[in-house]
């Protein structure tokens, strides 16, 4: 977990909060309230686990898209090495 995950949390349940968060975890970190309603660890918890999930499915829609390009680019006839080349 991060702070950036926390920070995302919070903008589930009020996307107009402004906060200062110290620390990457949600039980010790400082969240220090700028703007917004304050908003209980437990509430930030729950939401933090659909963010959690968000991430991981978009790294996998980005692996997926990567593989999906290498093989268009191979039915094309290029070779590893020539994809390598091109950074993918």
């Amino acid at each position: 977990m991060s702070g950036f995950e926390i920070v995302k949390a919070i903008r589930k349940i009020n996307p107009n909060a402004k906060v200062i968060i110290r620390g990457s975890d949600i039980d010790t970190c400082e969240i220090e309230w700028i703007e917004g309603t304050e908003i209980s660890k437990s509430d930030i918890k729950s939401k933090l686990i659909i963010v959690e999930q968000e991430i991981k499915d978009e790294e996998t829609t980005e692996v997926n898209k990567k593989a999906s390009g290498k093989a268009k680019l191979k039915a094309l006839g290029l070779d590893d090495d020539e994809i390598k080349s091109l950074g993918l």
